[in-house]
């Protein structure tokens, strides 16, 4: 990622509470990677750390009612969609407080209120099910789209091909957006990938891709406004191929070894998304040093509540086993 950020047009109003949304997912996500050093994590836990600017950017550029859906790398998606700090920290600490009523842990979590679909464990598949969602939208004739997000190794998997080549089919209103981070888990995109620009798969579909550079929020929000307006307007699905990169390994049980710390310094140092926005909002003095402190102490203070409730919200009942494995309807 060499190239120099665009300046792209903003407002205060607008700069500071992208700024802000970014710094509670990464305050968020730094606390979360705490509680599982600390074992009140369990299980699987990936951090967004690093790529706070592709949905925020995005969710900037929704509208109300358009439903997202995404992976397992997922906590910043449900903080961006609305979601509460306290439900989604005590979900991922197992508790009945959480969202999924402490049975889903990290990469299982819903909010139906707030559009937003999960959190899928398995690679990929959350790709048809964004296709669906927009098969409902177009039914349904609402006008609004979904939004699927998937990562640079999802994106050879042979579900992703079938969801988009009927997305395009039947020309629904959704947007797929693929985050590549650089490395499926601890491969290389080069060593995994025959074609590398990703934006280009669905090329043989008719379906259209972008490239964005997924550490400028303002680029983001940009190129997903625009692409929104294709899809609702009728002229279906849409690829945009966020240009990211994840500053800790594939989970918290990966010590990345496959990179250099040379090449993560780099990438914090000259390409963070939130110090860009901060040195931004600096030099417009939109806000000063003492102003971001105190954001960012506010911040804190959400976070930590949050790790409060988390701590303190039991455990699910043990008969929460037989719950939520049926749905009973008449007939």
């Amino acid at each position: 990622m060499t190239t120099k950020p665009k300046h792209h047009k903003t407002t205060k109003k607008d700069l500071l509470q992208l700024y802000r949304d970014m710094l509670l997912i990464r305050r968020f996500e730094e606390k979360a990677g705490q509680l599982y050093g600390m074992g009140l994590i369990a299980g699987f836990c990936h951090l967004y750390i690093g790529q706070e600017a592709v949905v925020v950017g995005i969710r900037d550029a929704m509208a109300e009612g358009d439903q997202m859906i995404t992976s397992y790398r997922d906590h910043g998606h449900m903080l961006a969609c609305g979601m509460s700090p306290r439900g989604v920290m005590a979900e991922l600490t197992g508790r009945s407080g959480g969202y999924s009523r402490g049975k889903g842990g990290s990469m299982h979590m819903f909010s139906v209120e707030k559009q937003f679909f999960g959190g899928h464990g398995i690679v990929g598949a959350q790709v048809p099910l964004g296709a669906g969602l927009g098969l409902a939208n177009k039914y349904k004739d609402n006008g609004q789209i979904s939004v699927t997000f998937f990562g640079d190794g999802a994106s050879n998997q042979g579900q992703v091909y079938e969801a988009l080549n009927m997305a395009k089919l039947w020309d629904l209103p959704t947007l797929f957006i693929i985050e590549n981070n650089q490395y499926a888990m601890g491969t290389s995109l080069a060593r995994a990938s025959a074609q590398t620009e990703l934006y280009k798969r669905g090329e043989s579909f008719g379906v259209k891709g972008i490239q964005v550079d997924g550490m400028d929020v303002l680029a983001v929000r940009e190129a997903a406004k625009k692409a929104a307006k294709h899809a609702r307007s009728g002229k279906g699905p849409l690829i945009l191929e966020m240009m990211t990169y994840r500053y800790r390994g594939h989970s918290m049980s990966d010590p990345a070894k496959y990179r250099t710390r040379e090449e993560v310094n780099e990438m914090r140092e000259e390409h963070d998304p939130i110090d860009m926005v901060k040195a931004r909002l600096l030099k417009e003095k939109w806000a000063d040093l003492d102003d971001l402190k105190a954001l960012d102490k506010e911040i804190k203070t959400i976070v930590n509540d949050a790790a409060e409730f988390a701590k303190t919200s039991p455990e699910p009942d043990p008969s929460e086993l037989y719950t939520d494995v049926l749905l009973e309807v008449e007939a």
